[in-house]
């Protein structure tokens, strides 16, 4: 399981899957004994080896492990019975194999099948019998392996929560954004910079384990909602930046009140893609009075308006940014 996954995800999915092992190892030799398979116990291993965090990720496994057996039970038993069964025969077998099976990209089946192998060498017997002991045992143990990990826990309400925490983030930062626009003594540690990109990156890693869990599900609106939020989080880094070298100066122009009233505004409307419209529209009605006022009569002033420019086109970006995801949903 991700490391570190939101709210204890690690604790009880590492517990989920345990549990799930264990009830599928179980069941797997009870199948096995009850058809009366020799080596029953193998199904088992076959059941843990298989069973992975997600579903994509099991049938991948079980593919690898599967065609590997499958394939080393027909070449192991024309190979043992051709040079014999003894330990050099079995060293040129694994000579022999391994570079099939990277051939075949299956190279990851190749503990299972010299188990499979090890077991005709054994009994050395090439009979039909052996042959579909050998198979049963294989069907047994991915069967089981498909059936127990087919069960997946649900992460949509973490998902849910982070990107409401990400959203409640991002509106404080756009709000001290605001308050220092208009108070250039206001105190602020930029934690919510520091978090808002801590739940991000977790919770992307969160997403992509739900995504592999939906075997049909070749997108995920909340990968691209996340990805739009590491996007305007890059964004308001910058902003911060503007506003500071703004903020340094005790110039107070009137863009600079009506810009603080326009990020205020941004920062309590976080949430909703509704307003996406209302919000550009503000802005160009923003840019529009920067048209109508006089020039800057000052080096000062020049310089305040120009960063207020810059800020106004930086918070343009994240409105942009905002407004294709949600129209492309």
């Amino acid at each position: 399981m991700t490391e570190q996954l939101q709210d204890g995800v690690l604790m009880v999915g590492m517990g989920y899957r345990t549990i799930k092992t264990a009830i599928g190892a179980g069941l797997a030799i009870w199948i096995a004994s009850l058809i009366d398979l020799e080596f029953a116990t193998f199904a088992a291993i076959i059941v843990i080896m298989c069973i992975e965090k997600t579903k994509k990720r099991t049938l991948h496994t079980i593919k690898e492990k599967f065609f590997a057996s499958l394939l080393s039970i027909i070449l192991g038993m024309l190979f043992f019975e051709l040079l014999g069964y003894n330990p050099i025969a079995f060293a040129g077998f694994i000579l022999l194999f391994v570079p099939i099976l990277l051939k075949a990209r299956i190279q990851n089946g190749f503990i299972t099948s010299m188990v499979v192998v090890l077991h005709i060498y054994t009994l050395q017997d090439a009979s039909l019998e052996t042959f579909l002991n050998e198979l049963y045992i294989i069907l047994i143990g991915v069967g089981i392996a498909i059936l127990v990990n087919s069960i997946m826990p649900s992460f949509k309400k973490n998902i849910n929560k982070n990107m409401f925490e990400i959203g409640e983030k991002f509106g404080i930062i756009l709000y001290e954004l605001a308050a220092y626009l208009r108070d250039n003594e206001r105190k602020w540690d930029g934690k919510e910079i520091i978090e808002a990109e801590d739940i991000i990156h977790k919770s992307k890693s969160i997403v992509i384990q739900d995504v592999e869990n939906h075997l049909f599900q070749a997108e995920n609106k909340d990968y691209y909602y996340l990805q739009m939020r590491r996007d305007q989080l890059e964004i308001l880094k910058k902003m911060v930046t503007i506003v500071h070298i703004i903020s340094s100066s005790d110039l107070h122009v009137k863009q600079r009140g009506m810009l603080a009233e326009f990020f205020e505004y941004v920062s309590q409307n976080v949430h909703s893609g509704d307003t996406i419209h209302i919000a550009l529209e503000r802005l160009e009605n923003y840019e529009a009075s920067i048209r109508e006022t006089e020039l800057p009569k000052t080096r000062e002033e020049f310089e305040v308006r120009a960063n207020l420019f810059y800020l106004n086109f930086e918070i343009k970006n994240y409105l942009t940014i905002k407004k294709k995801v949600f129209e492309g949903q």
